[in-house]
């Protein structure tokens, strides 16, 4: 199975673009990838069954899914994975500073979970021992 970034499609009126998907071409099975099921069921829990006809990117909710999109990046394309995770990481980081001098905790939380699923997904100074 080969992983893509597509677009998947709620209620027929919510389009939430760029959703990392397992896809096999043999037998055109697909499936949602198993590390963001949580952001994406969240995002549908929050819509309701009678959404608004809206499109969503996916990659401001799930941040391996705005990974996957800055790696995919024709302009990205020599650069080294770990570079462009290196450099969101300090990005967030820097933003981390600016929430937390504006004393803005609902920001300071959403960066910190972002983070969080960065370092979930990173392997640790164990594993490369």
């Amino acid at each position: 199975m080969n992983i893509r970034l597509r677009t998947v499609i709620y209620q027929n009126k919510v389009q939430i673009e760029n959703v990392p998907i397992f896809s096999c071409a043999v037998c055109q099975r697909s499936e949602v990838f198993a590390e963001v099921k949580p952001e994406l069921t969240g995002v549908i829990g929050q819509l309701g069954t009678v959404p608004d006809k809206q499109l969503l990117q996916f990659e401001d909710i799930s941040e391996i899914a705005h990974l996957m999109v800055k790696v995919t990046e024709k302009k990205r394309a020599s650069d080294p994975v770990e570079t462009i995770v290196e450099e969101r990481i300090n990005e967030l980081l820097d933003l981390l500073l600016l929430a937390q001098s504006l004393e803005d905790e609902p920001w300071t939380q959403e960066i910190r979970k972002r983070l969080a699923q960065i370092a979930k997904h990173s392997p640790s100074v164990n594993d490369l021992a």
